[in-house]
């Protein structure tokens, strides 16, 4: 069975990633591309799915030793694990460098005291595990062909199959190096080159110092916004600059539940955010990359904005269920491509419109079509703000006039006024104010409960909605207005878990709930970072500090957060890691530190 979520390490090449248990297991690559199938999926099932292990040897009828410390070597995206056994001591570094040609995941087993007997064992399944592919020698390498793929092992040291696996046993001794490569290659084309671990290694430490370099970041939460900030460049698609939600797909937000959904493609509205924490962060070549993305996978058809694309801007992304994995921890169905891309989420015009200013002010430099889709997507919204829509969650039961929605569309317009006024862009000035004039109102008459003193999660509901958080941190609404206030205390009241972590909305257990799906799940930890942020908005500094410190210490040992927190299971739970919670992490840390709540 794959490991507890928190367990996994990420490693990626900013094109694809992998994830590395701490028994020394890739339990989950897919190659390529972040959304291509994967050959290792052993993480939605069990190992006859596919996996790679490689650590000290171990009785066949035992499981394979936890190593005994494990990081990641100084600020980069290299992974170092290290054995302690009765016969001496090993360490395995883990990497994919960052590349123009074939992807690559190496491997070196390093010898640090004693003789240390070790095991490999590779068990490559493509297309999510469905297909044994023909494995052959050629020319002193070993290869796994099947259809378009071809994966080539390569290693100094002897290999055998068996089982349909290949395995590797031998002995390291201190000093001693010995490296494993795992290459993809289209199967119609000559075999890559011969991996050079040593020098691989050597190159990818260089990049990601010299890209860490350049934060501007140097508060006291230096080391959780580093370790972020490394996280969202690698869920970065380099050669197209979009930006994945996350690298996994169908980790349950629900144990044994239903609620398992793809995140490998491009959500406009998580990569603005992240554009967003990039661009504070002092990462401007991330956010022009972003920018010429979006600009792609909009082009010719803007008033039909999607809230999500494929990384490389595609726009198909038909969901189908993949049922013979078991899934997650028996998390059934296994999902694959994502059935929310056509949704209505008004939303999305804002996060975009938002992100598009935000790089404007930051002095990114001018992009004319940039500032005519902005005014194109108001030309839109001033026809379809007062529908109903799916919102921020991508419900699937019946559209709604969700609160949340409205308020960005009207920061939608209130950032394009303000292009306009800055002389970037020409537009109807007067009727765009009116324009949000009427937004503005008609959110606080309709979406706001008086006898509670709380906004609501939709017109005429009863229902609280943690996206209401962000009503103070658009600039709706001033952080002192007594309707903020007792909207960000109504939701400590109701949506707040014993831990104190935030809720998304209520859910109804077995039942179909206002989402349209039976189950819970758990705190949704972006919501619970906004509350933090809140809080310090509005004066209550000492208690953000301690709610964001807490949250902090929900990381798994290598400073990774998954999309949720079980406040039963004490576990995280969700896509890992993901790029919704390690940005409002940033953003918070860069509050509280202006706000000077630090420490204690």
């Amino acid at each position: 069975m794959a490991g507890r979520i928190e367990d996994y390490a990420l490693i990626g090449d900013m094109q694809t990633a992998a994830l590395v248990c701490r028994d020394g297991t890739v339990d989950w690559l897919c190659l390529p591309r972040f959304d291509s199938h994967a050959i290792f999926a052993g993480l939605l099932g069990t190992e006859e799915h596919g996996f790679w292990r490689l650590g000290p040897a171990h009785a066949a009828d035992a499981e394979p030793p936890t190593a005994t410390r494990r990081g990641y070597r100084g600020d980069s995206l290299i992974l170092e694990s290290e054995w302690d056994t009765p016969r001496g001591t090993v360490r395995v570094t883990d990497f994919m460098p960052p590349r123009d040609g074939a992807p690559q995941l190496i491997r070196i087993v390093e010898g640090v005291s004693g003789r240390v007997p070790m095991r490999s064992a590779l068990r490559m399944r493509f297309s999510y595990g469905r297909i044994v592919p023909w494995v052959h020698r050629h020319e002193g390498r070993t290869v796994a062909v099947a259809g378009p793929d071809s994966v080539w092992f390569d290693t100094s040291v002897q290999t055998y199959g068996e089982s349909l696996t290949t395995y590797a046993d031998f002995t390291v001794s201190p000093g001693e190096r010995i490296a494993f490569t795992v290459s993809w290659e289209p199967s119609h084309k000559q075999p890559p080159p011969l991996p050079e671990p040593e020098q691989s290694l050597e190159a990818t430490e260089d990049f990601w110092r010299e890209w860490v370099d350049h934060c501007t970041y140097h508060g006291p939460y230096r080391e959780a916004v580093i370790r972020s900030l490394i996280t969202l460049k690698a869920l970065t698609y380099a050669p197209t600059g979009g930006i994945v939600a996350a690298p996994t797909t169908s980790l349950p937000e629900d144990i044994g539940g239903v609620r398992n959904w793809d995140y490998r493609y491009t959500w406009l509205r998580d990569a603005a955010i992240t554009l967003s924490s990039l661009l504070r962060t002092g990462y401007r070549e991330e956010a022009r990359a972003w920018r010429e993305w979006l600009l792609r996978a909009v082009a010719g058809d803007p008033e039909n904005l999607q809230i999500m694309y494929g990384i490389a801007g595609e726009r198909e992304l038909g969901e189908a269920e993949l049922d013979w994995l078991p899934g997650y921890e028996d998390s059934a169905p296994v999902r694959v491509g994502n059935g929310a891309a056509h949704q209505l989420q008004l939303d999305v015009y804002g996060e975009v419109t938002e992100a598009l200013h935000l790089a404007h002010m930051t002095g990114l430099a001018r992009n004319d079509y940039a500032s005519l889709l902005q005014i194109k997507l108001i030309r839109y919204l001033e026809k379809h703000w007062q529908e109903p829509d799916e919102g921020i969650w991508e419900v699937r039961g019946p559209r709604r006039h969700f609160v949340h929605s409205k308020v960005m569309a009207w920061v939608a317009v209130d950032r394009t006024i303000k292009l306009i006024e800055s002389g970037d862009a020409d537009g109807p000035l007067e009727e765009w104010k009116r324009l949000r004039d009427d937004i503005h109102r008609d959110v606080c008459e309709k979406g706001y409960d008086k006898e509670r003193n709380t906004f609501t999660q939709s017109y005429g509901s009863k229902v609280l909605d943690a996206s209401l958080l962000l009503i103070p941190q658009m600039g709706f609404l001033p952080p002192d207005d007594k309707r903020v206030i007792g909207t960000i205390e109504a939701i400590q009241r109701e949506l707040s878990t014993s831990d104190g972590f935030i809720l998304r909305y209520p859910t109804e257990g077995e039942h179909e709930g206002v989402d349209g799906l039976p189950g819970d799940e758990g705190a949704f930890l972006a919501c619970s970072f906004w509350m933090a942020d809140d809080l310090a908005m509005i004066g209550r500094v000492d208690e953000a500090r301690k709610l964001f410190e807490k949250l902090l210490s929900l990381r798994n040992d290598l400073g990774l957060l998954a999309e949720e927190w079980d406040p039963r299971l004490k576990r995280q739970v969700g896509n890992f890691p993901q790029a919704f919670s390690h940005v409002p992490l940033i953003d918070t840390a860069l509050r509280l530190t202006a706000s000077g709540a630090y420490g204690g």
